[in-house]
């Protein structure tokens, strides 16, 4: 099996010099390729994603806040289609949340509509 995402204190070893991924970023979960190595640039803008696994919401519970984290490091995609495999979710305040396409998994990072860029979170997929 492929090896962990390593802790923040070890992203440094995924950045190249130019400051794209040095590796081909995989799915958690499944090990399906999202991304390939040195097609997206690293970012350390700080954004709060929902937590991966919480219950789905009924129309009644939609006064709840879902619950989320505070992450920072990401890898930002400026074209959509540069992804191996990614499923995006229907829009939420302007952004769309992203998940793995195979096993549906997520949200692994997010689609500004706006800007028209994307981030995974590097806490969230495995880098092989």
């Amino acid at each position: 099996m492929a090896s962990e995402s390593p802790t923040p204190a070890d992203y440094s070893t995924l950045i190249g010099e130019d400051g794209k991924n040095r590796t081909n970023v995989k799915c958690l979960h499944c090990g399906s390729l999202i991304l390939r190595a040195a097609n997206s640039d690293f970012d350390s803008t700080a954004y709060d994603l929902p937590v991966a696994k919480q219950k789905r919401q009924t129309a009644v519970d939609k006064e709840e806040v879902f619950a989320s984290e505070t992450l920072k490091d990401f890898w930002m995609v400026k074209d959509m289609y540069t992804f191996e495999n990614i499923g995006f979710s229907n829009t939420v305040d302007n952004r769309k949340y992203l998940t793995c396409a195979d096993c549906e998994l997520g949200p692994i990072g997010y689609h500004d509509l706006e800007t028209k860029k994307s981030y995974i979170a590097l806490a969230r997929v495995q880098h092989v």
